[in-house]
């Protein structure tokens, strides 16, 4: 075997037999192995040359070496002193400072909410002490905008197409109706409503015709009839100040929700329906609203009494809450976070007769228990 053998491995890339070990070294290539001893050699991985630290590569001792194994219960180690890492590790990055911490947001323009919720307030209290008439005019023309975002919004979500039009007319008739004649006027105008739906719809193809009448008197009852017992409220001698406590009520039982459950709230009341409401913030609710509710029947309802108050405090404090629940329902069946952005940092006119509308009736009725008609 002449020296040029040990400048290169074998081109064929087999050991030979395996019995004869590792003392035998590299076989010839070529025809000289048997069928037999084909058998018993096993593949070796193809290596490169690594010349020997401080030799000659020319004088024979910088052969190739194997970087592999010879056999599978021998490990074959490159000497400490010169061997490299194929995958070294890398470098401990170098410690980054700790996020600063997230402020809660409520999710909404808050100045723009406060802006448009005193203008409100200021536009419904002035028509109320004013002059009645302008304030039944208000609810009717707050009735008719959120009965025609209901009924946009289901037909955009849903394909629901809900007459529109005697909705708002009877809507707006049934508020009128419950201030001039009182509760019977307001279930006459709710009758012909009901009525006036049903043959309006007549005018299109049958295709769709339950539902369509269904949404209609779903959204005649949900939206102008429960509207209507602010009216009836109003024709109390006391009525502006029964109204005022209605509204003040509801705005400080659902400022008090917010307030508490914002800065307080852990545990969720209803996470289904309202991700956002917790058990807290009822708590909050419930508080603010007895102690608004004794404070309103002591000084402004005629006969009224403190301990009236703190009743009439809890039963606003949950008709609210259902009702917010009630109508994150049906914004969630439709997919949808607001009912409109009519008003910035509110949504739509729903948006905030949500917890109104259920209060009116509980209000009317508590009151008309506690101290009479008026």
């Amino acid at each position: 075997m002449n020296d040029s053998s040990w400048g290169a491995p074998p081109q064929t890339g087999y050991w030979g037999p395996a019995d004869q070990g590792p003392a035998h070294g590299l076989g010839p290539a070529g025809s000289a192995y048997d069928a037999h001893d084909a058998q018993q050699t096993r593949p070796m991985p193809i290596v490169s040359e690594v010349p020997a630290p401080g030799g000659d590569q020319d004088d024979g001792r910088g052969a190739a070496r194997v970087s592999g194994p010879l056999f599978r219960d021998e490990t074959l180690q490159a000497p400490s002193h010169w061997a490299v890492p194929e995958n070294p590790e890398p470098m401990p990055d170098a410690p980054q400072p700790a996020p600063a911490p997230q402020k809660k947001s409520a999710g909404r323009d808050l100045g723009a909410a406060i802006g448009v919720g005193v203008g409100l307030g200021i536009v419904i209290v002035a028509s109320l002490f004013i002059v009645k008439a302008v304030f039944v005019g208000v609810v009717a023309v707050a009735v008719v905008v959120g009965l025609w975002e209901l009924t946009k919004r289901l037909e955009e979500r849903k394909g629901i197409k809900a007459p529109l039009v005697p909705l708002a007319v009877g809507g707006a008739a049934m508020v009128v109706a419950g201030y001039v004649r009182g509760a019977e006027g307001a279930w006459v105008a709710m009758a012909l409503t009901a009525l006036a739906i049903l043959v309006w719809r007549m005018t299109e193809p049958p295709d769709g015709y339950l539902k369509d009448v269904t949404a209609g008197l779903f959204a005649a009852f949900y939206v102008p009839f429960l509207a209507t017992f602010v009216s009836l409220m109003l024709t109390a001698d006391d009525g502006p100040r029964r109204v005022l406590t209605f509204l003040v009520l509801t705005v400080v039982s659902d400022t008090g929700a917010y307030a508490i459950g914002w800065r307080f709230g852990k545990h969720k009341l209803a996470p289904r329906i309202s991700p956002g409401k917790t058990r807290e913030g009822l708590i909050g609710a419930v508080t603010f609203a007895i102690v608004a509710g004794a404070l309103c029947m002591q000084f402004l309802i005629d006969g009224g009494s403190w301990w009236q108050g703190l009743l009439l405090g809890l039963a606003v404090a949950a008709s609210a809450t259902l009702g917010d629940l009630g109508e994150s329902m049906i914004k969630r069946d439709l997919g949808i976070k607001d009912m409109g952005t009519l008003l910035p940092g509110h949504g739509g006119i729903m948006d905030r007769l949500d917890s109104l509308l259920p209060t009116a009736p509980v209000v009317w009725l508590l009151l008309v228990l506690f101290v009479g008609n008026g």
